[in-house]
């Protein structure tokens, strides 16, 4: 991704039908600075495209709220600001050490130190580049500030993903099909291993052969050299959808449970369970230990130097009391 030609057309965009000197004065510049924006020579740094999605009106609890893993920025009533910025990508960044950081968007720690800090700001592509490490839903942010069919640089993308995010609501097997196709043992055979796939994930033959073929229809994973390739895979955020986010849970809860009832059950799988009596405070406390747990996990995947085998991941915590 080129973040500086995305920033470039996503400012274009947000204009609209003002001038570029009318979009400047409204900005607080003398000078013609969206001419340099727009032509990719300067970029503004980053609260300008939160001081512009006020102007266009755009609601902000959206944008303050994108961080799921934190809670909701509150913004006051000067609007966005840079101390608003530092406190917003310090929520992207979460418990992510400041060299990681740094390396995804090809900066020095110190230079993320001040980010977080509020003493100086990211330009616009900075920003972008950090949504996109920090979260991989760079198409879900900018699709707060504008239609991304009217961004080329995001439009393929953007495209991929409402075809993943069908795939996962009407076809949820078809994700773990995708895992399995990344293992080791696929990716260095000679040629497709027919019932490899059904094997890694424990599913039918005949279902193997159907996903791969919604799969292709779907352009998310290609032919090449006589095995199956995913094309492109990218976070599917299904909270905006509760409904479909509620039946993918059941699914992969029942899941979880099928294989419990397995006769053996897996020596290596891992079911537990608690109860616990606690304080609100304390269960915030718990709350906020998954969140970081799952954060911790992301992580070690991402680094991982090895793809051997597909696992699924099921976390609760569930209050017991009536209407929870």
């Amino acid at each position: 991704m080129n973040y500086e030609t995305l920033g470039s057309e996503l400012l274009r965009v947000m204009r609209g039908r003002r001038s570029q000197p009318a979009l400047a004065r409204r900005l607080g510049y003398r000078a013609n600075v969206a001419y340099t924006w727009e032509g990719g020579r300067r970029f503004p740094p980053a609260q300008v495209l939160f001081r512009l999605a006020a102007l266009n009106g755009i609601p902000i609890e959206p944008i303050a709220r994108f961080p799921a893993s934190a809670a909701p920025l509150e913004i006051g009533r000067a609007g966005w600001n840079s101390e608003t910025t530092a406190a917003f990508l310090r929520a992207l960044g979460g418990e992510t050490p400041l060299v990681e950081i740094a390396r995804a968007v090809r900066v020095d720690r110190t230079t993320v130190a001040r980010w977080l800090r509020g003493a100086t700001e990211p330009r616009l592509p900075e920003l972008l580049a950090l949504v996109d490490a920090l979260t991989h839903r760079l198409v879900e942010f900018v699709a707060l500030f504008a239609d991304p069919e009217r961004l080329g640089s995001l439009r393929e993308l953007a495209r991929d993903l409402a075809a993943q995010r069908r795939a996962a609501y009407e076809l949820p097997w078809s994700h773990a099909v995708l895992r399995a196709l990344e293992l080791d043992a696929y990716r260095g055979a000679p040629a497709h291993l027919p019932g490899f796939i059904a094997r890694a994930v424990g599913i039918s033959f005949e279902d193997e052969q159907r996903l791969l073929g919604e799969l292709r229809a779907a352009r998310l994973i290609r032919r090449r050299r006589g095995k199956w390739t995913v094309a492109r895979v990218l976070t599917v955020d299904t909270h905006a959808d509760p409904e479909g986010d509620r039946r993918l849970k059941e699914h992969w809860t029942e899941v979880a449970l099928a294989r419990l009832r397995a006769n053996p059950v897996s020596s290596d799988a891992f079911h537990s369970y608690n109860l616990l009596a606690v304080s609100h405070a304390d269960f915030a406390r718990i709350r906020e230990l998954h969140v970081e747990y799952y954060e911790r996990v992301r992580r070690i995947v991402a680094e991982s130097g090895s793809a051997e085998r597909v696992v699924l991941l099921i976390q609760e915590l569930v209050p017991l009391e009536a209407g929870f």
